[in-house]
């Protein structure tokens, strides 16, 4: 058997003699050279169908959430726009680096920069960290100025939509956190290599929808009032 090869490219062509091998309808690659012809290998597009799949849901939540938002700002004379907490800036600032840090990890895993993969993962999670707790103490801030859910129409929105990201933003640094405690266990085989290639570009991706979808609530938020 080849030698496996460290970078992803290599690492999908090499390590079992030969070019790509042909696919079974399960998105493994079959290996005749071994046990039989039975040996499967590992295909990392699955990862990236299965997080596709979770933003397209996502994203049709938030559509229906700001569809009702923009109707409901034009229904009535209930509706009160509350002032911004200034912390949301600072969440803003946070989870835009953030998109820039796991990024770097990403690309630290391709070269085979273990080490760097790994700080800039755990750069990742403190950051995505820090933009809950800027979202808690924005909430907070608002409670000290009498403004709860119940308020208003727009202090509902508000609530709900920063609620709903963050929700889903803890579901990422969840995935971020168990690939930090898998960054322990060295990769013997070419399908780890492979399982590990596809999970960090699949969290890297559901990452950046996340900072995407933040940054368009925060502009529909502050201007759409």
């Amino acid at each position: 058997m080849a030698a496996t090869a460290t970078r992803a490219d290599q690492i999908v062509e090499a390590g079992l003699g030969g070019g790509p091998r042909p696919r079974n309808g399960n998105g493994f690659h079959k290996n005749g050279g071994g046990h039989d012809g039975d040996d499967f290998r590992f295909s990392p597009a699955r990862y990236r169908i299965g997080v596709w799949t979770a933003i397209g849901s996502i994203l049709m939540l938030f559509v229906a959430l700001t569809s009702a938002y923009i109707v409901r700002s034009a229904a009535s004379n209930d509706w009160k726009p509350i002032a911004m907490p200034k912390v949301l800036w600072l969440s803003t600032a946070l989870i835009l680096v953030s998109s820039i840090t796991i990024e770097f990890s990403r690309r630290s895993l391709k070269r085979d920069n273990n080490a760097g993969y790994s700080v800039w993962l755990i750069n990742t999670v403190v950051l995505g960290a820090g933009f809950v707790v800027s979202q808690l103490v924005a909430w907070r801030q608002l409670v000290r100025q009498g403004v709860y859910m119940a308020s208003n129409p727009y202090s509902s929105f508000f609530y709900l939509f920063t609620a709903a990201h963050g929700l889903h933003l803890l579901g990422g640094i969840l995935a971020l956190t168990y690939l930090l405690f898998r960054t322990r266990t060295k990769r013997t085989t070419v399908e780890g290599e492979l399982r590990r290639i596809g999970a960090a570009d699949a969290a890297t991706i559901y990452w950046h929808f996340m900072d995407g979808l933040w940054v368009a609530l925060f502009m529909l938020l502050t201007f759409w009032k």
